[in-house]
């Protein structure tokens, strides 16, 4: 066990060594899951064959005894893990979600015993704030001269409200901007609290915005090309998604040219290759733009003039469009080099 693992489990027997009864003991234990399953007030009466009412009175009655002994410094090895975790919090911003918390001072993706053991400190120290996790917001742990759940919930709602006003993501120095915080940090750190939000790419926006949250292929697809900027081969897409920090990035190259033929947010400008149809590219074939674009201009054009405007619709070839041009039953050509539709 690793020098923060054994302070952290220190001060856990010792809080856990100041209930009295072996029964009290268990109740804490199996509420906050310090041995790894966190159970309900309904299973723990079950088993010690008391009423679920019972219990909640119970777990009550020993968190207040655990707060008062904490208070006091009846728990010696309390001290050495609020140092530990008032530490990491301050360099993470003074709150933080616990899952974040638990992986910094672990050093690993944590267990959730390890979770519910610094929820279990945080909940019976003075010097900590534990936020619950709800339908809002995630579990989590902050310093209690920073502010209280309430404090820092509020906070949180702040962000929320000016995300949502702004319309689109915010990168934290937007969130600074606008915010009055001491330091960018903190912003972040509170944000990754709310489930409201999420961020991708150094973007926060609402968790239901696909651009920052995308739930299937076509969304990660959109927020690959959005973030490119420019066309991309289907199979370079692929590859982007699976370099990405998007969750369940493993898919397949059919599986996103499949999307991709599917979604009108994506045109194919070229062979495999797919653009976004805000960029202002134009579907259909090589042809079918040439006489759009003829039909627009409602006169003769150069030859150069529509390989220009063919090039900006479709990413083709410039050979591809002078042999379109010679389909004389599409296109008359007028003097040397200009092009107009052909009489039908």
């Amino acid at each position: 066990m690793d020098q923060n693992a054994s302070i952290i489990e220190n001060a856990i027997t010792g809080s856990l060594s100041i209930i009295e009864q072996d029964r009290e003991r268990e109740i804490i234990s199996r509420r906050f899951g310090l041995s790894g399953q966190k159970e309900t007030l309904e299973q723990i009466g079950e088993l010690l064959n008391i009423t679920r009412e019972r219990v909640r009175q119970l777990e009550k009655a020993i968190l207040v005894r655990l707060r008062i002994g904490a208070e006091e410094g009846n728990i010696a090895e309390l001290a050495a893990a609020e140092k530990l975790i008032i530490r990491n919090l301050t360099e993470m911003g003074r709150v933080a979600r616990t899952t974040d918390l638990a992986k910094r001072i672990f050093g690993h993706d944590s267990t959730p015993a390890e979770r519910a053991k610094l929820v279990f400190l945080s909940s019976i120290s003075k010097n900590l704030t534990e936020i619950d996790e709800n339908d809002h917001y995630y579990s989590g742990v902050g310093i209690a001269s920073y502010g209280d759940s309430d404090f820092v919930e509020e906070h949180v709602n702040e962000i929320v409200d000016v995300i949502k006003k702004h319309g689109e993501p915010m990168t934290i120095d937007e969130l600074d901007a606008v915010l009055d915080y001491e330091h960018p940090d903190i912003i972040r750190a509170i944000a990754s609290i709310s489930k409201l939000l999420a961020t991708l790419n150094g973007f926060w926006g609402l968790a239901k915005w696909p651009t920052v949250n995308p739930r299937n292929i076509r969304d990660k697809i959109f927020v690959v090309l959005e973030a490119k900027k420019e066309p991309m081969h289907f199979s370079d897409i692929a590859d982007a998604i699976s370099a990405s920090d998007f969750r369940r990035k493993n898919v397949t190259t059919q599986a996103i040219h499949n999307e991709l033929i599917k979604d009108s947010r994506f045109v194919l400008i070229g062979r495999g290759i797919y653009a976004l149809n805000t960029w202002g590219y134009t579907k259909g074939t090589v042809a079918e733009i040439i006489t759009n674009i003829l039909k627009e201009a409602n006169e003769p054009l150069t030859r150069e003039e529509i390989v220009k405007r063919v090039l900006r619709a479709r990413k083709v070839k410039e050979t591809t469009v002078l042999l379109n041009l010679q389909n004389k039953e599409l296109f008359d050509k007028v003097g040397k080099d200009h092009y107009t539709l052909a009489k039908k």
